[in-house]
């Protein structure tokens, strides 16, 4: 009798072993799709605000992705070279000017140059502007430090920034788009943003199933 209620007492811990973690990857499932959805509405509300005609832009209210047009004198501000790849994998620099509009410090990235023109003024005429704003990413702990000294840098790293420029920045660059010159070569923007919840999903959903096969297969053998 004692062996009995063993057996018994074993085989129901054994099930809610199993059926607890059959829960758990069913829920990893489910918050997948969940962000599945997320990120279609966010690419897609990505992909319109990249379709909108430009708005005035006073430096005020920021949005990430959001098209801006304003006026700015960036010939006589400093000017940062970021290292680059452009698009095909060749190495440059992309060129970023230190802007204020109105009361409000931005960086704006006027695009791409090779690695030996480093250094060459990129003079604008046209005062009026029209850009990007994206979210400065956050640093890469593998990059380099940035050198200072040689105005040669990896990141946007706010502490040199302030060190180089004597300014804080907003979080927000904005990136140059009306510029139609052949150098500095305009970043191109857009809701390159990885999508793989539907993948997730269906991993989780299949962990689930395939233990809960296993299980109705031993419970069959030894019940």
């Amino acid at each position: 009798m004692g062996k009995l209620i063993y057996s018994l007492r074993h085989k129901f811990l054994f099930s809610v072993f199993v059926y607890f973690f059959i829960l758990i990857f069913l829920s990893l499932g489910t918050w997948q799709l969940i962000r599945l959805n997320w990120k279609i509405e966010l690419i897609s509300e990505i992909n319109n605000s990249l379709d909108d005609e430009a708005v005035s832009f006073d430096g005020k209210y920021p949005k990430n992705y959001k098209k801006v047009k304003f006026d700015v004198d960036i010939n006589d501000t400093q000017v940062i070279f970021l290292y680059s790849l452009n698009e095909n994998g060749e190495p440059g620099f992309d060129v970023i000017n230190s802007i204020k509009i109105d009361n409000f410090n931005y960086l704006l990235n006027r695009g791409w140059i090779p690695k030996e023109m480093k250094d060459k003024p990129f003079e604008i005429l046209d005062s009026s502007l029209e850009g990007i704003l994206k979210e400065k990413s956050k640093k890469n702990i593998f990059k380099p430090d940035n050198n200072l000294k040689d105005n040669y840098w990896f990141t946007l790293n706010d502490n040199d920034l302030l060190s180089f420029t004597g300014k804080a920045f907003s979080k927000f660059i904005i990136y140059e788009t009306n510029n139609n010159n052949l150098f500095p070569k305009t970043k191109k923007i857009n809701a390159n943003i990885s999508n793989n919840h539907l993948k997730y999903s269906l991993t989780w959903f299949s962990l689930a199933i395939s233990i809960f096969l296993i299980y109705l297969y031993f419970r069959k053998k030894n019940y």
